[in-house]
Order: C-alpha cells, then sequence, then structure tokens
C-alpha cells in the first residue's frame, strides 16, 4: 500500500456531480465492500436537489467523496457516506472532507453512522468532537451494530436553518 505523504495544498475539495459516477463506485466499493451503496443510490447520491455532494481530488483523480442529507425537522446534517481510497488513507483528505461537511451543512448538528468495528474511523470523528449518540443494532450486513455519531456546531446567522 502507498501513502501519499500531501500537503493541504495539493488537496482539492470540491462538488462532485454526476460525472464523477465511475469514480464514486470505485472509492464506495474500494471503502465499504458488501455495504457499498448500490449504482442507483450512487446516481442519486449524485443527482438528488439538495444532497451536499463533495470529491476529493489528488492532480485531476478524485480520492474521496461524502454525501450529506440535510433534515430540518430534526436540525441535523446526515453525513449518509464519506470515503477515501485507500492508498491516500492518513494524508488529511477524510478530515478535509468532514470539514468542509460541516461548512456547508447550515443546521446545528452533525450526523453520521459507523460500523461499530471501525476504530479508525471512529477515532477521527471523536477528534474532530462527534460523540457516540445512538447505538443501531444489525444496522449492517453481518448484523454488526452501527454507532451513530453526532457534533454540534456553530452555524452562521445567514445559514439556510436560519431563512
Amino acid at each position: 500500500m502507498t501513502l501519499h505523504n500531501l500537503e493541504p495544498k495539493n488537496i482539492q475539495i470540491m462538488n462532485a456531480n454526476w460525472r464523477d459516477l465511475g469514480s464514486l463506485r470505485q472509492i464506495e466499493q474500494e471503502c465499504f465492500g458488501e455495504d457499498a451503496w448500490p449504482l442507483i443510490d450512487l446516481i442519486g447520491a449524485l443527482t438528488i436537489p439538495g444532497v451536499i455532494r463533495l470529491k476529493a481530488v489528488v492532480d485531476g483523480n478524485m480520492v474521496g467523496f461524502a454525501a450529506c442529507n440535510r433534515n430540518f425537522q430534526e436540525g441535523a446534517c446526515w453525513i449518509a457516506t464519506i470515503g477515501v481510497s485507500k492508498n491516500y488513507r492518513k494524508s488529511g483528505i477524510g478530515s478535509a472532507i468532514l470539514l468542509e461537511c460541516e461548512k456547508h451543512a447550515g443546521l446545528p448538528l452533525m450526523r453520521l453512522s459507523v460500523r461499530a468495528s471501525n476504530e479508525e474511523a471512529i477515532r477521527l470523528y471523536q477528534k474532530f468532537g462527534y460523540l457516540q449518540y445512538d447505538r443501531w443494532k444489525k444496522y449492517y450486513a453481518g448484523g454488526e451494530d452501527a454507532i451513530v455519531m453526532e457534533k454540534k456546531i456553530d452555524i452562521p446567522a445567514d445559514s439556510i436553518y436560519h431563512k
């Protein structure tokens, strides 16, 4: 496995669109295997209005992705999926995507679910202030529980939540 020593200036976080479907499909499969979203869900993540969809690009290649859904009734923005290609992990890309999701949320809470056994991801989320909010029993394939994590975020007065 090759780890890339990247400086933040080498990572670009930008909006994703339907043209990124092939790369997203590869990243989703690599990161989540049996839990990877089916093609129709990936198309939805890239086309449904209102979804926050961000990609991390290094040297012109998509190496990370996140999709977030705003739930105005809960006052929470859910990170539905977030992943970084294995060869680019521990290079700051996951952190950069996560922070960019928070900037775009426009709601006072960020929430996500993660496999209970995914200690590396849990540590990353904890590093940025996410705390366990709930536990969903047998949520993932194979019957593994999901840890639901939450973070309170400051939102600007001109955010969509206040409009």
